[in-house]
C-alpha cells in the first residue's frame, strides 16, 4: 500500500524495490494506461528506435556484396521526361 507523493507541481508514488524487480520496471520505460477502477504501469522494453543501428548494420552485413539491378536506375532513369515541356 502506499500513498500519492507531491514532486514539484505533480504527485508520483514510490513503488518498493521488490515488486520493481517482479514486474520488470527497472531501467526501462514505462507506458501508463488508464483503466476504468485506475492505472496500469507496464514496461516498454523495444521503442524501435533504441536497435537501429544493430538492425541496419545486419542488413548491410546480409546483403553485402549485392547489387540491385533495376531499383535504382529505375529512379534515376530520366528518359521519360525527355518529352515534357517545362
Amino acid at each position: 500500500m502506499t500513498m500519492l507523493t507531491k514532486i514539484g507541481n505533480s504527485q508520483g508514488i514510490r513503488i518498493p524495490k521488490p515488486l520493481i524487480q517482479q514486474a520488470h520496471l527497472e531501467n526501462v520505460s514505462l507506458e501508463l494506461e488508464v483503466l476504468e477502477n485506475g492505472l496500469l504501469i507496464k514496461p516498454v522494453h523495444n521503442t524501435g528506435r533504441e536497435t537501429w543501428i544493430e538492425n541496419i548494420e545486419k542488413v548491410i552485413s546480409k546483403h553485402k556484396g549485392l547489387h540491385d539491378e533495376g531499383l535504382l536506375e529505375d529512379l534515376l532513369n530520366d528518359n521519360d521526361l525527355e518529352e515534357y515541356e517545362w
